[in-house]
């Protein structure tokens, strides 16, 4: 984790270019770079690499299955979550996914394997469910227990900046990472509780 020059922990994004191999100075708008907003089950994710916070895509498809055994395949994130995190959305938000297809994708080849990504995965997956498209402004962290509660997150604030670096107008976050932030943010938090709170105002604009 660590030698006498500093953590082993961090991640480093490069591309190759006809110059030969180069760093890639904002990972963030890179990967972010074709995402259109427009299409239900998205939203962005603020995670933390190591100590660097690096924002993703992540996409939701849900669909009717004609299968005995609906299908949960995963790429980019842990399939045993998604399927813990889908039993959640029917206990305890009331969406019926029993007969539902559930494809999860981590858009630009990235591998999330934090708790904090329970949340914008299941907003995804219940905004394909109910084809509801989450505004593109919107970015979403928090750890989901299992009775559907909104739990804290490490490096609330690194998260946010980033996010407001990149242009994001709007957080949802654990009512009690909010409740500790110090730092005033130049986009608007919306602390949530329980997943039908954040259910209920991801689709929201303001």
């Amino acid at each position: 984790m660590k030698n006498r020059f500093g953590s082993t922990n961090e991640i480093g994004v490069f591309e190759m270019r006809a110059t030969g191999l180069a760093e890639v100075e904002d990972p963030s708008g890179l990967f972010l770079s074709d995402r259109s907003g427009e299409t239900s089950g998205t939203i962005v994710f603020p995670a933390v690499e190591g100590t660097r916070p690096l924002l993703v895509e992540v996409q939701a498809l849900a669909s009717q299955s004609f299968l005995a055994m609906p299908r949960r395949t995963t790429l980019g994130a842990d399939t045993n979550r998604v399927v813990l995190l889908c039993a959640i959305l029917e206990k305890k938000a009331g969406l019926s996914l029993y007969n539902q297809d559930v494809f999860v994708n981590v858009a630009g080849g990235i591998r999330i394997d934090e708790t904090a990504a329970d949340l914008p995965l299941l907003c995804a997956v219940a905004g394909s469910y109910k084809d509801q498209v989450i505004p593109s402004g919107t970015a979403a962290f928090g750890e989901v227990g299992l009775g559907g509660e909104v739990r804290t997150v490490p490096m609330a604030e690194s998260r946010l900046n980033e996010a407001a670096k990149l242009g994001f107008t709007r957080v949802l976050l654990p009512a009690s990472n909010a409740e500790r932030l110090a730092s005033k943010f130049p986009l608007a938090l919306v602390p949530v509780h329980h997943v039908r709170e954040a259910l209920a105002l991801m689709g929201k604009s303001g």
